[in-house]
């Protein structure tokens, strides 16, 4: 196993991040409020792109995390399509908030 780099140190913060706005999003949702997913779009565009470029080694230690953040934006998803209508990635009834804002 290799030392953390401060590049894989802030990518995993990116991570914690993004989880967190996942999560703002489904409560937001829960409670008729439309979400904005554009910065958890871009966010998780960053992480994979900065995990991408990493050595294989230290970007195979994001494995698990990844796969994680996989199930909360599947839940999400599923949120969203049980919701009602949305297009573009965002609930298009009740008040306009960000996820995480």
């Amino acid at each position: 196993m290799t030392a953390a780099s401060p590049e894989s140190d802030r990518l995993r913060a990116e991570l914690e991040k993004a989880t967190s706005l996942v999560g703002a999003a489904r409560r937001l949702l829960a409670t008729g409020t439309m979400v904005d997913l554009a910065a958890l779009e871009g966010r998780v565009r960053l992480i994979c792109d900065g995990i991408a470029g990493l050595p294989p080694e230290t970007g195979r230690s994001f494995r698990a995390v990844i796969e994680t953040l996989i199930v909360d934006l599947d839940r999400l998803d599923l949120a969203l399509r049980d919701a009602g209508p949305y297009a573009d990635g965002r609930w298009s009834h009740g008040t306009e908030e960000k996820a995480g804002g």
